[in-house]
């Protein structure tokens, strides 16, 4: 499974890397986490407005943070 956070480094998207690191750990989902930076890459997915979470390359949800369940959630499928 890939996992993309997508953000500049604003408080939300540590943030969210950290839901998701937790999230990772707690369900035991074998996983790569990466931190999408580049604004130009993070268009690419339709995102206009961080943070984004990315898994499998589908946009799950973009410009809040979602509960740790709702990532939980996702990452089970």
């Amino acid at each position: 499974m890939k996992i993309e956070i997508l953000g500049t480094g604003c408080a939300k998207c540590i943030k969210l890397e950290e839901m998701v690191n937790d999230a990772v750990k707690e369900t035991g989902v074998s996983a790569e986490v990466s931190k999408v930076k580049d604004i130009k890459k993070i268009m690419t997915y339709g995102v206009m407005t961080t943070p984004g979470l990315v898994v499998d390359g589908q946009v799950k949800i973009a410009g809040k943070v979602p509960t740790a369940e709702q990532i939980k959630g996702w990452i089970k499928g």
